[in-house]
């Protein structure tokens, strides 16, 4: 099994700052955007249940983009900021978008047949969440989870 070098401190090396681009059109599409997501979050240092988490909102971003928008792409990057590392994703479509954000992000809402996590699922199992959403242009949703914070 390879593993990242160890740095002095224990912590893994910090990945190098590209961006892993997922397009998401086949179902397919979301096992590669769950499989990009946890080989990224391992190399920066995510504990497996960690890793688990980041995945499943990879999973519930990606099969929104089939259900509502038909094709998007999901891009994932190691991230740092005030010393802090972290992953970033940022699901993108242009479909339909939402056309009441405030009733998407409600606990208990769903419009389809999601893994029933919606979008307040994902904003609580990452650290930062973003949206934004007009209807006609699309959705981007962006999420940050920061190494060492947990759920």
């Amino acid at each position: 099994m390879n593993r990242p070098a160890a740095s002095q401190s224990g912590i893994p090396p910090a990945p190098r700052p590209e961006e892993i681009t997922v397009a998401i059109r086949f179902d397919l599409d979301v096992v590669a955007a769950r499989r990009q997501a946890r080989a990224l979050a391992a190399r920066v240092g995510f504990s497996a249940s960690e890793i688990t988490l980041i995945a499943t909102a990879v999973s519930e971003l990606a099969r929104n983009i089939l259900l509502y928008a038909q094709s998007g792409m999901i891009a994932f990057q190691f991230i740092e900021q005030r010393g802090r590392r972290g992953i970033g994703i940022t699901a993108r479509d242009h479909g339909p978008g939402i056309p009441d954000l405030e009733l998407a992000l409600q606990d208990g809402y769903s419009s389809a047949r999601g893994l029933g996590l919606g979008l307040p699922g994902v904003r609580r199992l990452m650290d930062d969440f973003e949206i934004q959403s007009q209807p006609g242009f699309g959705t981007r949703v962006v999420v940050k989870k920061w190494l060492g914070n947990g759920p």
